[in-house]
């Protein structure tokens, strides 16, 4: 069954520009039939806890040796790679707070980005197991125009969800608002031009 995994990171609720616009991508996905099954992740209202010493202990512990406390302490990473490996497209809305992504979401990509789960080393260098995906980022910002030198939210993005296998990624712009009146249309037709195999 075909799964989107919708996440969402912005502080903001109803303003939100990048919650606006991956609600309307999901539904634009759900319009070609692809969106059989939708997982909504919202990550400012549950966000995910930190990295801890127990936490890094625990995830460099060989699974058969974990204690209960250690299972304990991967159960969350557990349940948000399940949602990941489960999901043949995911939309993330990527709010630009500082040149970078919210705390939220980076406390997210921690949880997620794990050795022998999401990635793996080999004699070739880092291999990502997450393959087969494709995914989108909704990006949105006051002045920092996407891709700029100074836009460090996008860049990472890529670059870890490569990391993790997942190497198609478009990236749907709503950047400069406070200067472009027409960065939100512009994001919008976007959407509307996507095309999902169904």
């Amino acid at each position: 069954m075909s799964h989107i995994l919708h996440i969402d990171a912005s502080a903001r609720g109803a303003g939100s520009t990048t919650r606006q616009l991956t609600a309307q991508l999901v539904a634009r996905l759900s319009e070609q039939g692809y969106g059989a099954q939708v997982t909504h992740r919202d990550l400012a209202l549950s966000p995910p806890a930190l990295l801890t010493e127990t936490w890094v202990g625990a995830n460099f512990t060989d699974d058969a040796e974990r204690s209960a406390d250690q299972k304990a302490a991967l159960a969350a990473s557990d349940e948000l790679i399940a949602e990941l490996e489960a999901a043949d497209t995911i939309v993330i809305g990527v709010p630009v707070y500082n040149f970078a992504i919210p705390a939220a979401l980076k406390a997210w990509v921690d949880l997620i980005a794990r050795a022998r789960r999401t990635f793996r080393y080999t004699d070739t260098g880092p291999e990502g197991l997450l393959k087969g995906k494709k995914a989108f980022l909704v990006v949105a910002s006051g002045g920092v125009p996407v891709g700029s030198d100074y836009d460090f939210a996008s860049g990472y993005l890529r670059h870890v969800l490569g990391f993790v296998g997942i190497t198609d990624v478009t990236i749907i712009a709503a950047d400069r608002q406070m200067s472009d009146e027409d960065a939100i249309a512009r994001a919008t037709a976007s959407i509307d031009a996507v095309q999902q195999a169904a």
